[in-house]
């Protein structure tokens, strides 16, 4: 009975897909965290908060277009002691906002939980003012900080309990995909903060993803066993601080792909190789990511098939890898 309410319930949570999750799980925790305040920069519908403001007038505050002003407000709430979640897309809070992010989050480490929306090319067709390409290179050059980025919205689930019953300190949540994005987690896990998930087991390759790509990473996985390519699939849904047993896992391969929905510089890509280089480890990597450009608009799905961040791209991508 357990296992059919989880897959219930993963289905529902894709079907909705995570802004609307986001706010659904708000509710759940508002039921049991009396200290809890959300804020938004006047987005409070696109963060699916709209129920949670009616339910929880008292627990909800928009402060209107103004993320410089949301992250000072959410700071001194969590100065007084409040459990505080505060949500806009991703490129406003890694950027119109970094100076007070820097300063309230990083250098005064106040416990402020930001939830980034859009993260990555699944704003579609509102372009690229609201793609979040470069959140994390930005956000991880900022001490203190956490980052954490879900594969599907039962992780965001985990996720989110995680940081509101726990003292992380301030932390940056990078919701990526959209309604219908597939499924990783479609059986209940032990989520631990800051440790790696070994979704797949393989011995020719590991593959390394964050975010909703992890389910196509998975797809590249299914496709290359069919060409005698075992592979193994990890999920680094913690992001800052760094897992160090990946070093363990990483030594056990020659051959090192990571996947990510984000620019090439300064995400996943730079986080391994930078760490690869730091443990004099030699494997070979092809990292699989966003180019260093602004593109196209488009359907989410359209883009990641685009950029090659499709399970068959990734797939083929990987084949020509291990040729050469």
């Amino acid at each position: 009975m357990k296992n059919k309410k989880i897959l219930r319930e993963a289905h529902m949570y894709s079907r909705f897909g995570p802004r609307a999750m986001f706010g659904q799980f708000m509710l759940d925790i508002a039921k049991k965290n009396k200290n809890l305040m959300v804020l938004s920069a006047d987005l409070g519908r696109s963060s699916g908060l709209d129920r949670f403001k009616s339910e929880h007038p008292d627990k909800y505050l928009s402060v209107g277009i103004s993320e410089q002003n949301l992250i000072g407000v959410s700071a001194g709430l969590a100065k007084e002691g409040y459990k505080v979640f505060a949500t806009s897309f991703a490129p406003f809070l890694s950027m119109r906002a970094i100076e007070h992010v820097r300063m309230n989050l990083g250098y005064m480490e106040l416990p402020v939980n930001l939830v980034a929306l859009g993260s990555g090319i699944s704003m579609g067709f509102l372009g690229n003012s609201h793609y979040g390409l470069e959140d994390i290179s930005i956000i991880r050059s900022i001490p203190n900080i956490n980052i954490s980025s879900p594969a599907d919205s039962t992780e965001l689930k985990k996720i989110l309990d995680d940081y509101a019953f726990n003292n992380r300190g301030p932390s940056y949540i990078r919701l990526t995909g959209v309604p219908g994005s597939p499924i990783v987690y479609y059986e209940d896990y032990q989520y631990t903060f800051n440790k790696i998930v070994t979704l797949k087991s393989g011995t020719n390759v590991l593959i390394i993803s964050t975010g909703s790509v992890v389910s196509q990473a998975l797809v590249a996985a299914k496709f290359l066993k069919t060409k005698n390519i075992s592979c193994s699939v990890v999920n680094l849904h913690t992001l800052k601080p760094l897992d160090k047993k990946i070093n363990k896992i990483i030594r056990k391969y020659n051959f090192i792909v990571t996947v990510e929905e984000h620019t090439i510089i300064g995400g996943l890509s730079s986080i391994i190789s930078e760490f690869v280089a730091k443990n004099k480890s030699n494997p070979k990597i092809l990292n699989i990511a966003l180019p260093d450009k602004f593109d196209k608009t488009g359907s989410y799905n359209y883009l990641l098939d685009y950029h090659g961040l499709s399970g068959k791209k990734i797939a083929n991508k990987i084949i020509k890898f291990l040729r050469k």
